[in-house]
This record gives structure tokens, sequence and C-alpha cells, in this order.
């Protein structure tokens, strides 16, 4: 009996060292968990990397409960938050090629995208924008979506004319398109964009999927849901880690991240699939909702635009230039494939 009690202590003392040892990452998120798709992400991102590691472990924490949305980044970069699930869309104001790794206006959707990050030259170069713009951190693509809405209005849009002078919630590279044709954008975290347009502050907004749209309530105030979403075709995440809390972790700790986010990247994309046509169909049915289609016109004027404005910036940075040539001559190839291997859709 003495022998069972004295080895059962030194199994306690084992597991209390083990779970000591394990190190504890606090991870604040850009979407709050409530949410569908976004927010589930960054919660099942860090289920899936708990169930399978015993060297770290994931604290979850949504927007604001460590740093607001928008400061994410520098929290990381600067250690007073160990890592972030978030898109690198929301640095554009810091770093001009940052959108080109979250969502490309007119660009690749999201096969395409993630052979670029993850069989191409993506990954590196979005290692190095962080690098060569002074932060600290560590970046592993760990999400993606398939396209969103294209915008929720208070009144219909039946030209380009109708879009000047409006004021509108909008997200990365878009934004400057929009702004180009008239509309005055503003970035807005997600639980910022009801009360702004319930307020009139707003009288429009892009923000995600159906699903999710749903579930934040622009419904009530937007009745008109504009599609395809040509700014965002597809929108990958992030996740940043603190490059001396990652570079801290064992190998083994970094290979069951990396394959955490793998596998996170199959789930979200999977649970966007799935879900959004009956939010659309619900927001149809009982919600008052009419879906439009973007005129060929207004969508030429909308490519248009982008190809003006893609081109400015490469004149303008040149770490810009270097990224949006890259992903062009990717695609140049890719369209030998995409263009020749997949059944045209058929419209009923």
């Amino acid at each position: 009996m003495k022998t069972n009690l004295i080895a059962a202590a030194l199994g306690l003392s084992v597991a209390a060292g083990s779970a000591q040892a394990q190190d504890v990452i606090e991870m604040t998120s850009a979407f709050g968990k409530n949410l569908p798709i976004l927010g589930t992400a960054a919660t099942d991102f860090a289920a899936k990397i708990n169930s399978i590691s015993e060297e770290v472990e994931f604290e979850h924490f949504d927007p604001g409960e460590l740093v607001p949305t928008l400061e994410a980044l520098d929290a990381v970069s600067n250690g007073s938050v160990d890592a972030a699930y978030t898109t690198a869309g929301y640095w554009q104001g810091k770093i001009t090629a940052a959108s080109l790794f979250a969502a490309v206006p007119f660009g690749p959707e999201a096969g395409e995208f993630l052979g670029w990050m993850l069989y191409d030259d993506g990954a590196e170069l979005f290692q190095r924008m962080y690098d060569e713009n002074g932060y600290n951190v560590h970046v592993t693509p760990c999400g993606i979506i398939a396209p969103e809405t294209s915008g929720w209005f208070k009144n219909e849009i039946n030209s380009v004319a109708d879009l000047e002078g409006l004021n509108m919630r909008f997200f990365g590279l878009g934004a400057e398109v929009m702004q180009r044709l008239g509309v005055s954008t503003s970035l807005l975290a997600g639980g910022d964009i009801f009360p702004a347009l319930e307020r009139g502050a707003i009288d429009a907004t892009e923000f995600s999927m159906p699903r999710i749209d749903a579930r934040l309530g622009f419904y009530n105030i937007a009745k008109f849901n504009y599609f395809p979403g040509w700014h965002q075709p597809a929108t990958m995440f992030e996740l940043l880690i603190n490059k001396d809390v990652w570079e801290g972790l064992d190998e083994r700790a970094q290979n069951q991240i990396e394959v955490a986010c793998l596998a996170n990247i199959t789930t979200n994309y999977a649970e966007g699939e799935a879900t959004n046509f009956a939010a659309m169909i619900d927001n149809t049915e009982n919600n008052g909702v009419t879906i439009k289609q973007w005129s060929p016109e207004i969508l030429e004027t909308f490519e248009s635009t982008w190809n003006e404005v893609a081109g400015e910036l490469a004149a303008e940075d040149a770490y810009f230039k270097e990224v949006w040539d890259d992903l062009q001559e990717y695609r140049a190839g890719y369209k030998t494939w995409g263009d020749t291997i997949y059944l045209p859709r058929p419209r009923n």
C-alpha cells in the first residue's frame, strides 16, 4: 500500500511538473467568439492546438479584452500580447502591401490564394513584409473564407453615380476603389458597425459573409445586399505570434501550431461554404432583404478603377510592387490550369 501511495505521489508530481512546463500563449482575436465563421475560426484554432499539444496551450480572448482589434499587430510586436488571430488587411494604414495577404480585389479565390501562399512565394513574402517593417512577429496563415457579400445599402444602387457621397464602412484595398468613386470610407471593427448604421454615421457597409452579417443585424437597417464580393474573392486570416515567444518554443510546438493552422484553414473554409446559403434564404424570406447583383457595367468600373489603384500603389511602394508582381506572375501561370479544368457553373 505504501509503495502504491509513493508511486501515485510521484505520478502527481510529474503531471504537475508537465503542466507547469507547458507554455501558455494569450491570444487576442479580431472577431468575437459569438460571430460564426470569423469568430469560431479563432476558438476552433485554440481548441485544435490545445487538443494535440502538451508543449503549448492557447488562451483565447475576444476583441477588447486584451487590446482593441486594430491595435493587435503593435501589441503582439511589442510583447504586451503573445499572439493574435486576425487578418493583415487591418494593417493597410501601416503597411501598404498588407492587404495583398488578406484580400485582393478581383484577385484569387480561396484555392488559388492558398496555392500561392503555401506552394509558391506567398508565405515567404508575408513574413518578410513584417520583418522589413520592423515588426517583431512570426506569421502563419491560419484561416480562409470564400467571397464575401459586396455590401449592404439602405437604397438601391443602379449606377456608379448612386455611390457618390455615401459614407460606408469598407475593408482593405477595396476601400481605395470606393474612395475613387466618391465614397467616403472608414474601417470599423465588427461590433462598431451596427451602431454606426443605426445612428446614420454610415449609409452602407460591407463586413463579411451573409451568415456573419445576419448575426450583426445589418438587414434591420440596410435592405439591399449586393453580390458578388469583388473586393474580397477570398479572405486570408493570420496567426501572429510575438517572435521572441515563437523562438522560445521548441520545434515540436512550432510544428503543432502550423499543423493546427492548416487544419483550421480547412474547417474555416468549409463552415463558410456549408452555412451561408441558409442565411441568404432567411434574409429574403423572413428579413425583407433584396439580393442584388452588380451590373456588368458597374463591375467593369470597379475593376478598371482597381487596376488604376494597384498600378499607383506599385509605383509608390517598392514592396507592394514586389508582392504584386509575384502574385501576378503566379496568377498568369495558374490561369492555364484554372481556365481549363473547371466546369462552367450553370445559371438556373
